[in-house]
């Protein structure tokens, strides 16, 4: 009989051993990776990306650029517009954007706007503050100028009652398990992240997402939360993640990659590390559930691991080509 215990001894041994399958490496272009974003959906991002530096914006206008592409996709259900709602049926974003001069702006629990990602550089740009939430953050979109707009589209309304046919609503932060889930799949596909570089290796990041399908109204992930979702350190690297985002803030995520970087390890080490930390630490706990990093160091080095298969992100070198590989996992499934 399995009992927690046993899984957790095995889960604990499992943290230990060597990866399964490896990352495959940055291309090979001179100069490293310039660009990289979580899952395949990242490609049409990191192209925007690129296009923006390509024109002369810098490292904050390319990847606002990018993480602008899926937050006005209707097609993406996980960031932006279309987003799959809250169980109260509101559409709510959260965002971060930072640079390697420590300078950040972040939203969260913002309703009724396009870009959260705009937003939130507003934020870093117009404010002293590094992060608005809520009513506070909507009507902070308003004063800058950004349109409302609604952001629940028919399909996503319908995937939602849908939802609301069997959901028993009472404060369960798990309950969204049971809707159906595949490792790696749309539901797991809950954020983009972006990490650039320029050819002096500076850094900056952006992070943008709607959040948990039908999460409790008020629930914030880990992607508006530096350290959690993004993180970004001059000279050392830069980091974010995807996943469950409580798995993510519980250990301030990519706050540690970068920290395992900053101690000496290549960003391939740095997101292996963390991924196993939480391994050992969650146990059974985390079971069934899907959390991935990315890392970039100033010399265009890319790092990526994740819990589960399924995990995919878009590396574009200096060059302008972009890839889109699979990351490797610490379990089979």
């Amino acid at each position: 009989m399995t009992t927690r215990r046993s899984l957790l001894a095995l889960l604990t041994a499992a943290a230990g051993a060597a990866p399964m399958t490896r990352a495959l490496a940055a291309p090979a272009a001179k100069g490293g990776a310039q660009i990289l974003s979580t899952w395949d959906f990242g490609a049409a991002a990191n192209d925007a990306a690129y296009a923006r530096l390509a024109k002369g914006g810098s490292l904050l206008d390319a990847v606002e650029a990018g993480a602008m592409v899926p937050e006005a996709d209707p097609n993406n259900h996980s960031v932006g517009y279309s987003g799959y709602p809250d169980r109260d049926g509101h559409v709510t974003l959260d965002a971060v954007i930072m640079d390697d001069a420590g300078n950040v702006g972040a939203v969260a629990a913002l309703e009724n706007t396009m870009h959260a990602i705009s937003v939130a550089r507003r934020v870093m740009e117009k404010t002293p503050h590094t992060l608005i939430v809520g009513e506070g953050a909507t009507r902070f979109a308003r004063d800058q100028g950004f349109p409302q707009q609604s952001l629940l589209t028919p399909e996503s309304e319908k995937a939602w009652r849908e939802w609301l046919k069997t959901a028993h609503y009472r404060p369960e932060a798990n309950s969204e398990n049971k809707i159906t889930r595949t490792p790696g799949g749309a539901l797991d596909h809950d954020t983009i992240g972006l990490l650039a570089r320029d050819a002096s290796g500076r850094l900056a990041g952006a992070c943008t997402t709607s959040g948990m399908a039908f999460k409790m109204r008020g629930r914030v992930g880990d992607s508006p939360q530096v350290g959690s979702g993004l993180y970004v350190e001059a000279g050392v690297g830069a980091a974010t993640s995807t996943g469950l985002g409580e798995e993510v803030t519980r250990i301030a995520g990519t706050a540690r990659v970068v920290a395992s970087m900053r101690a000496g390890k290549s960003a391939q080490a740095a997101c292996e590390e963390v991924v196993k930390h939480i391994a050992h630490l969650r146990g059974a706990a985390i079971r069934g559930v899907q959390v991935g990093f990315l890392a970039l160091d100033p010399h265009g080095n890319v790092g990526a691991f994740c819990l589960l298969p399924g995990f995919t992100y878009a590396v574009t070198d200096m060059a302008g080509r972009t890839v889109v590989h699979k990351g490797a996992s610490l379990f089979q499934a």
